[in-house]
């Protein structure tokens, strides 16, 4: 019987220079969007999608990260004091939803490295990894059936989006072989950000991944690349060498707050998908719409 999947690794050590000053003093993981720092969108995706244990791999000045995902008592009885119990119950459930692990990767050594820090904590399970960029709508279901496909295929599965020609060499890229389910496809070949000209097809690798323990293994024999960066990609080809590899390819419900003109649009969206919000965000973008255009 194959290991079931409760392990998440959540790689979180970037500088993040595209929001510089904001991020000079603190993770940009922590940047809210609306009233949650985006990390914790990632951690209820996975706690949903039936993950128990989370593993952060941090960085220098990321302390905040492990903060958050803690008890803070004083605050909890100042809560429960002032009878702010919508509030202590929030910072609470998320703080015990799950068992929460932590791992400092010493220098910024790209995608590859940071999951190679978590093989001592990952051990022979299956796990999944998802990227801090990258927003889910709350009620997709990407993850989960990435974790069922795994279950029941025992293959490392990426999640794969079509994006625009001119958008591609923003992300790792796949050529690809289709299969009985159109949601599911044979991966043949990794391309790391081609030219428009040069990729394979137009179906991105997205922020989820689910692996087995093996990939570690590809990921130490890979060479550094720009930067002196192991790329995940690098080490997933590889591993194409030797066995298959699986994409589940959605459409909708994908949030990129990798940059600021998508973090915006995302804090919008996110807010418009709140009914105590909804009303008064329609009603600022009304009125910014009066005054701008």
């Amino acid at each position: 019987m194959r290991t079931l999947l409760t392990k998440a690794v959540i790689p979180a050590a970037g500088l993040g220079t595209r929001f510089l000053p904001a991020t000079k003093a603190q993770p940009k993981e922590m940047l809210p969007v609306v009233d949650k720092p985006a990390i914790q969108y990632v951690v209820e995706e996975a706690i949903t999608a039936g993950i128990q244990d989370v593993l952060i791999i941090t960085g220098r000045g990321k302390r905040s990260l492990a903060d958050h995902f803690d008890r803070s008592f004083e605050l909890e009885y100042y809560l429960k004091r002032a009878d702010k119990l919508d509030e202590l119950n929030g910072i609470v459930e998320i703080s015990e939803s799950a068992d929460f692990y932590f791992a400092r990767q010493p220098e910024p050594l790209g995608l590859g490295h940071a999951i190679l820090m978590s093989k001592a904590h990952v051990g022979n399970e299956p796990f999944a990894v998802l990227l801090a960029d990258d927003l889910m709508a709350p009620n997709s279901t990407v993850l989960s059936e990435m974790m069922i496909l795994n279950q029941n295929t025992n293959k490392i599965i990426l999640a794969l989006k079509e994006v625009k020609p001119e958008e591609i060499s923003m992300y790792g890229c796949v050529s690809y072989k289709e299969t009985e389910n159109a949601n599911v496809v044979k991966i043949t070949e990794v391309v790391e950000k081609p030219e428009p000209e040069a990729a394979p097809s137009k179906l991105a690798i997205m922020g989820r991944y689910v692996f087995s323990s093996d990939i570690f293994d590809y990921i130490s024999q890979i060479a550094p690349g720009k930067n002196g960066e192991l790329q995940l990609t690098d080490a997933i080809q590889l591993y194409l060498q030797d066995h298959e590899v699986l994409g589940y390819v959605f459409t909708d419900g994908r949030y990129d707050i990798g940059n600021k003109l998508d973090y915006l649009k995302t804090n919008f969206e996110f807010a418009l998908n709140r009914p105590d919000l909804k009303e008064g965000v329609i009603e600022i973008l009304k009125d910014l719409s009066r005054r701008y255009l």
